[in-house]
């Protein structure tokens, strides 16, 4: 069964960055579809850290990480961690990682995140404002704080880095770290503070706030599962597997659109192929978190541990504790030790922590060895999807963007950088 609608585009995926790609388009007079297998918000977007990370201009991918790939494969509970199961898996795209670690490309993916980044928080507040949900957003900064004097130390070329790209930064002794966040233990000596970023207090919550406001101007969603993505003509064919409730009857049809933007996160890799014929190096980042439901009240700002490479956030629900790479793929099960080890971090930074864990989680983050997102068009299909860790941070400028190129403005940020076809 063919839907000829009047639909002007369909966004294909529901996580944060194909809401705001999603509201972006509606107010600007286009009729949208929106379609996911899951409610909005499901993955991803309901579990990240709530951290508008716009001080985060470093790729993961960069000359000092490769000293490190070889632990990843013996501590299972570090930072960043490879299941060895999945070194095969894993491997062709650790070389392209490691082909992004070296110093000219380094710079190059600085300069891209760095552009995204400084447009990332005025082009939420353009959603914001219109949603009526400024109150989910804090714009009281973040910090970095460090127990060791040497590591913090050794960080310093990475700060000046930071700063060198538009990255505002304060550096704070102890006592200056303790006059902003007062529960921190006396064992943190040193600390970064980072004046223009900010967090959600609640990440579903903000993410279901602006798919309240998509489908208030009228936007439409289907929840459905996509069974296929193909260029027809001079638009596109999804094909679709619907189910209705109460009678759980499977219906089996498909839309013919002009345009589709395909934001599917991490399960974009083989939507992109079966588009276009393009193979992305598309991986996996499993991040995962743990509520403390009680202790929300214990910090002001997202704080992050220097050494222990973790962040926590205070939030409506408590404080969320999160972090960590693991590189598994989306098949494997959780390995919630993960989440477990970051009440060990968190009391050790916050001594007053109350012994209350809550919900664990673990979730997707779709990651590319260049740590940058692809924000692209390849005939009626445009793609958002890639964003690995500023998937939160990025979702709004990227709505932007897609706008602008599905309505042939000039873009606010130069594309070249986040061409689906940059890896050849």
């Amino acid at each position: 069964m063919e839907q000829q609608t009047t639909i002007d585009v369909a966004v294909v995926g529901a996580g944060i960055v194909g809401i705001c790609c999603a509201c972006y388009l509606r107010q600007a007079g286009l009729k949208v579809l929106l379609l996911d297998r899951l409610p909005p918000a499901e993955g991803a977007s309901k579990g990240n850290a709530g951290h508008f990370a716009t001080e985060q201009v470093l790729p993961l991918a960069s000359p000092h990480i490769l000293t490190k790939i070889p632990a990843m494969l013996f501590n299972p509970l570090g930072p960043v961690a490879i299941q060895w199961q999945y070194l095969p898996q894993i491997f062709p795209w650790l070389l392209r990682f490691i082909w992004q670690a070296r110093a000219y490309c380094f710079k190059q993916n600085i300069f891209a995140l760095q552009a995204l980044n400084e447009q990332a928080l005025t082009s939420y507040q353009t959603l914001l404002k219109a949603a009526g949900i400024e109150h989910l957003v804090k714009t009281n900064g973040s910090m970095v704080v460090f127990e060791s004097p040497t590591r913090f130390k050794a960080s310093q070329l990475q700060f000046e880095l930071m700063a060198d790209h538009g990255v505002s930064i304060n550096y704070l002794n102890g006592e200056q770290v303790r006059e902003q966040e007062p529960n921190l233990s006396r064992q943190v000596t040193a600390g970064v503070l980072f004046p223009d970023t900010g967090h959600t207090i609640n990440p579903y919550r903000l993410a279901m706030a602006l798919y309240d406001y998509y489908r208030g101007i009228g936007g439409d969603f289907q929840c459905a599962n996509v069974t296929g993505l193909y260029k027809n003509g001079d638009g596109c064919v999804i094909k679709v597997q619907a189910t209705h409730q109460p009678a759980n009857h499977e219906v089996n049809s498909q839309y013919k659109v002009p345009r589709l933007v395909l934001t599917t996160g991490a399960w974009s890799k083989q939507w992109v192929q079966q588009l276009t014929g393009i193979k992305v190096p598309l991986d996996t980042e499993r991040g995962y978190h743990l509520m403390v439901p009680s202790a929300g009240h214990m910090l002001n700002m997202a704080v992050s541990s220097g050494e222990r490479k973790f962040i926590m956030t205070p939030m409506e629900e408590g404080l969320r504790l999160a972090g960590t790479v693991e590189f598994a793929g989306l098949q494997r099960p959780a390995n919630m030790k993960r989440a477990d080890i970051l009440f060990h971090h968190a009391k050790a930074l916050l001594p007053e922590l109350p012994n209350q864990q809550g919900e664990r989680w673990m979730g997707f983050r779709p990651s590319l060895p260049d740590s940058l997102p692809v924000i692209d068009q390849d005939g009626p299909v445009y793609f958002a999807f890639g964003h690995q860790h500023l998937g939160l941070t990025l979702a709004a400028i990227t709505g932007q963007l897609i706008q602008e190129m599905i309505q042939r403005a000039k873009p606010s940020v130069n594309l070249t950088p986040y061409r689906v076809t940059r890896f050849g």
